[in-house]
């Protein structure tokens, strides 16, 4: 790992700090009711969408699910526009319309995110199969949970994809729990990546904690997609930091988390963020006032971001139905 480049290691590092940071930055607003729309936070699996976002090219896609900051982030979506939607502000990036749940910017790839399970496989899928018959060299990323595996949409795309030879990643972020549900009460087999290889798929399962083994395995995938033999499945293994959705879990009605204590501590000890700081330590290329530098800057555009929201205009009632549909051509 000594080949990479000390900027795209800061870079790595940066990019995860910032998806944390503005999670983080969420909960007192949620917790007060300043921020309305449900929020699922991307806390502890910024290595997963920072690893694979890196290995892609701008023109290439992804499409998310319900916790998806990280993956917008990590395309190269823009701060701002993210908090303001968050905000349901009309400067957000679908103009206060979408929500935490639905984030998107076609101008770096990031065709979008939906809260239903599963709900946006297929359209990855038809977007990698329009790049086959157009003959371009992109990839599409399909960023799903383990919640997914139970959704027949996952088979039926996974079957045509391998049939047609699609260019696409199918990329389950495995965080051991289907909402408030322990991975081992829905799945007879935690080894999900064996999907994949029952249709003839190239498929892997790393740790999805580990920001460089993802991008290492996401390059190695991209290039099977690119030279014309996708699909690929792989199985990111990680934990998400929080509840489900919100700060916690939130059951009925009292704040605190389900999950063992236990559980809880041991995955702190494998933060991704934390693993790839004593890495860059033990490189000799991070040291505590670049890391000082770095938290400052990124704690500034993530406050800045949120006064931006706060200050940004709500919507117009009246025009509840713009950009829903699009305007006929004269």
């Amino acid at each position: 790992m000594s080949y990479y480049h000390t900027k795209f290691l800061i870079n790595l590092y940066r990019k995860m700090l910032e998806i944390r940071l503005l999670e983080e930055s969420l909960v007192d607003p949620i917790i007060k009711g300043d921020i309305k729309t449900p929020c699922h936070l991307y806390s502890g699996q910024e290595a997963i969408a920072v690893g694979v976002c890196s290995a892609l090219n701008k023109n290439d896609l992804i499409f998310g699910n319900h916790r998806s900051h990280g993956h917008y982030l990590a395309k190269g979506g823009d701060l701002s526009q993210l908090v303001a939607e968050i905000y349901c502000k009309e400067t957000g990036c679908c103009k206060g319309r979408g929500g935490s749940m639905h984030v998107v910017s076609p101008e770096v790839g990031m065709l979008g995110a939906a809260p239903i399970v599963a709900g946006t496989i297929s359209i990855a899928l038809g977007a990698a199969l329009a790049f086959k018959m157009k003959k371009e060299k992109r990839v599409v990323v399909s960023f799903f949970g383990d919640g997914a595996t139970g959704e027949g949409v996952l088979y039926e795309s996974l079957n045509f994809a391998a049939l047609k030879k699609l260019p696409i990643i199918f990329a389950c972020e495995n965080n051991y729990y289907s909402t408030h549900m322990p991975i081992n009460e829905c799945r007879s087999n935690n080894d999900i990546y064996k999907i994949g290889i029952s249709f003839g798929i190239p498929s892997y399962r790393i740790d999805g904690n580990d920001v460089l083994k993802v991008y290492e395995i996401s390059r190695k995938a991209i290039k099977i997609c690119r030279e014309g033999n996708g699909p690929v499945f792989i199985q990111f293994d990680t934990y998400r930091l929080r509840g489900h959705v919100g700060p916690d879990d939130n059951i009925q009605g009292k704040r605190g988390d389900i999950r063992p204590k236990e559980e809880k501590e041991y995955w702190a000890k494998k933060d991704p963020i934390i693993k790839m700081e004593n890495f860059l330590i033990r490189k000799k290329i991070l040291d505590k006032k670049m890391k000082e530098k770095i938290l400052l800057e990124v704690n500034r555009l993530v406050n800045k971001a949120h006064s931006f929201a706060i200050n940004s205009p709500k919507p117009d009632k009246k025009e509840v139905t713009k950009y829903v549909f699009k305007k006929q051509e004269a």
